[in-house]
């Protein structure tokens, strides 16, 4: 059995119920669907060991596998990060708003985070919700933008992080092909949501400025208070959240923290179209 909490009018829910029924996957389908409804749901202390975190996430999907690890270290510590440094760098554009995958054909469909542990100053997780973002600009808007087309790539999230990178530094961002995406994200489920973020380089046919503009102004109306939550993490929370209708980002925090959480993502299933 669940209780849930909206947390916000628009955003955001507190899951109440026992691990048995985590793990077992009983209420899976109905976990599904109040992360469609809300776009973030929060677990209270659950302290789920990497073990148990698979197996929950297994029971709402398939498992993504990047670099072929079923389990991602999410820390700025180098010492955490020693078999693969540039992450670092690369974790540093998630102070930005951004979506999971925005680069790839068919984006992750969830993502679920354990703290391990936690920065004495910032590092809560705030989040905006893309869906209601759409359904209350204006209907005049939706009909100017329902054709409009955005470039992302990993190199406009970078230059957040590093705005005068090195030739070897540019050369590996580009090595990561751009994606073009419809501005407005028309879902299987007939919702629309809106694709924007770091990644989002310039509007497809724009003028630069004119595309820049755009963009700047519509993520500021998606990330208005009333869209968005923000989570103060306490050790062995799980968040999970729908990648595909919200926006994310990591209050800054110290680079030397020794914040650590454990993700798991789910593998996406519909395409950006």
């Amino acid at each position: 059995m669940l209780t849930t909490i909206n947390l916000t009018p628009r955003i955001g829910a507190e899951v109440r119920t026992d691990r048995k029924t985590l793990l077992e996957g009983s209420a899976a389908g109905e976990i599904r669907e109040r992360l469609e409804e809300r776009g973030v749901l929060v677990f209270r202390d659950v302290n789920f060991s990497d073990e148990e975190q698979l197996a929950f996430s297994q029971t709402l999907g398939a498992l993504d596998t990047p670099g072929g690890k079923t389990m991602t270290k999410i820390s700025l510590d180098k010492e955490e990060q020693k078999e693969a440094p540039y992450m670092v760098d690369y974790l540093r554009g998630s102070f930005y708003w951004h979506i999971d995958g925005s680069t790839d054909d068919v984006p992750a469909f969830a993502t679920l985070l354990t703290a391990r542990r936690l920065s004495e100053t910032g590092g809560h997780t705030e989040f905006a919700n893309t869906y209601a973002a759409y359904d209350e600009l204006p209907e005049s808007e939706k009909e100017a933008l329902a054709h409009v087309r955005v470039v992302h790539s990993l190199e406009a999230a970078q230059r957040y992080v590093s705005p005068e990178p090195s030739y070897a530094e540019l050369q590996g961002w580009r090595s990561r092909p751009a994606k073009t995406h419809p501005l407005i994200w028309t879902h299987k489920s007939g919702r629309k949501s809106l694709v924007l973020g770091a990644t989002a380089s310039h509007v497809e046919g724009m003028d630069r400025e004119e595309g820049t503009a755009l963009l700047c102004r519509l993520r500021d109306w998606a990330t208005q208070p009333q869209f968005v939550c923000q989570h103060q993490w306490t050790l062995g929370d799980l968040l999970v959240w729908d990648n595909t209708g919200t926006m994310h980002r990591v209050t800054e925090y110290p680079l030397g923290s020794p914040r650590l959480m454990h993700r798991t993502s789910l593998l996406g299933e519909e395409a950006i179209a």
